[in-house]
């Protein structure tokens, strides 16, 4: 049964598959022939036959019993979408869905940008999941940290270099770096001064360094950080990195670096903050805990 393998065992039978074929520098990952050439060989009576854009109001991807009536499943994606990075992520996500949920979806799968963005587990299991199987088949961990090993100091022109690597959105790979750095960092992704998702690396969350933005009414983001300041902050600047002496977010001081996407009509903040001295940031912190703090 497909769905006895996870994400993460999926992308790393992936991984091995390609590095035998193609060698270890593979990078990136042609996800559409891939995807197609996999889907042959392992699953003939059923594989994906057609992988295309589409016109998808609403959506950035869906799985579909192909439409043209061969058997097999569609991929389809948002053909407005003119990043290639979002795309190939897009792509990688449904590939996901196909290999873990085709079964218990007979029907099929639509994704919004939501569905991409927001990586925590909560906000639904299906798509956590084509999002970690997508991350992990993408942007292997051990590849991914040689690259930007731990403690480098993260900068947009790192981040230039692994989305071009990877073939990726910024968004895919700062949440693929949040998840081991041992900095406290808090990436947001914001649009009209409200916080769209969050994610926090290990060392911020134990801090008490997040946000829950999943089946939350929306936060809005502080008043004096670049986020909430479009139309008056120098764009180069923010993408360098400001520092706020004074507390803006989570009430310390910390290092605040925004992307403005013109196109996706969204902002992607980094936060990067102090080492905690005020936490144990090596204990577990139960959700309920005062040192949570919400902004």
């Amino acid at each position: 049964m497909t769905e006895s393998k996870t994400p993460l065992q999926w992308a790393f039978r992936i991984s091995r598959i390609l590095n035998t074929v193609l060698g270890p520098d593979h990078f990136p990952i042609r996800t559409k022939e891939v995807a197609e050439e996999l889907s042959r060989t392992l699953y003939p009576n059923d594989p994906i036959s057609l992988v295309q854009g589409a016109n998808l109001p609403g959506f950035e991807g869906a799985l579909f019993k192909d439409p043209s009536g061969k058997k097999g499943w569609a991929i389809l994606y948002n053909d407005s979408v003119s990043s290639s990075g979002r795309i190939n992520f897009t792509l990688a996500h449904e590939f996901g869905h196909y290999l873990l949920h085709r079964k218990k979806y007979p029907s099929g799968i639509q994704c919004g940008e939501r569905d991409l963005t927001q990586w925590a587990s909560e906000f639904g299991q299906v798509e956590h999941e084509a999002n970690v199987f997508a991350a992990n088949f993408l942007m292997p961990l051990d590849d991914f940290r040689a690259q930007a090993p731990d403690g480098c100091k993260i900068t947009m022109e790192l981040m230039d270099f692994i989305t071009d690597r990877y073939g990726v959105s910024l968004i895919a790979a700062l949440s693929r770096w949040i998840e081991y750095t041992s900095q406290r960092a808090v990436l947001v992704v914001s649009r009209d001064g409200y916080i769209l998702s969050a994610r926090s690396s290990k060392p911020a969350y134990k801090s008490g360094a997040f946000y829950r933005t999943a089946n939350r009414p929306p936060i809005e983001v502080p008043a004096l950080s670049l986020a909430a300041n479009k139309s008056t902050v120098d764009f180069k600047k923010a993408r360098d990195g400001i520092r706020h002496e004074t507390p803006v977010w989570f009430n310390e001081p910390s290092e605040e670096i925004a992307i403005f996407s013109e196109q996706y009509d969204f902002t992607i903040s980094i936060i990067l903050l102090e080492r905690s001295t005020r936490y144990d940031i090596t204990r577990p912190v139960k959700l309920d805990s005062p040192v949570n703090r919400f902004v």
